[in-house]
């Protein structure tokens, strides 16, 4: 090959390189990528969120173990947008409630059988307690479909701020 046409090429790859990274660079200053952790998850809690493992590696268990060929997570029932909604699981469809930080801690529910809570507002403490003793604030059972999750103090802590960012 001449000289010529290697120059070339060596510039233009270099050209599209240089492309590719200031797109990349705007990209990020937008907030369309961000930086992940461990598994293109942006943060323990969401990673927790979406495969009910932590990226410490500490065990996070519920008392549902494998259910419908898989096993359960929050997003399983509630989505990747926590909103929530029907779903069928072990041969049966129920609504799942909308966990979003925003409406668990509203003052205001809507009316039994839409879906929605019939409850006092939820704190970060109540929040804590149905997903690891499934109960709501007022120390009712919640349904048969919510596991008890059992994890370190610390992932529960994830998970919850995770939570508050679902919009």
């Amino acid at each position: 090959m001449n000289e010529k046409k290697t120059s070339w090429w060596l510039v233009v790859g270099g050209g599209v390189l240089v492309g590719l990274l200031l797109v990349a660079c705007l990209a990020l200053a937008l907030g369309l990528i961000g930086p992940t952790v461990g598994g293109g998850y942006r943060s323990n809690g969401e990673q927790i969120y979406f495969t009910a493992t932590s990226q410490r590696g500490t065990p996070i268990t519920s008392d549902t173990g494998m259910m419908g060929g898989g096993m359960t997570t929050c997003a399983s029932c509630h989505g990747p947008d926590g909103r929530g909604g029907r779903v069928r699981m072990m041969m049966r469809t129920f609504e799942a409630p909308d966990i979003r930080y925003k409406t668990l801690t509203a003052e205001e529910h809507g009316e039994e059988g839409e879906g929605e809570m019939t409850h006092e507002p939820y704190t970060d403490e109540t929040i804590k307690r149905a997903i690891t003793e499934g109960v709501e604030p007022d120390g009712e059972s919640l349904d048969w479909p919510m596991p008890r999750w059992t994890m370190s103090d610390e992932d529960l802590n994830d998970l919850l701020e995770f939570l508050k960012t679902l919009d």
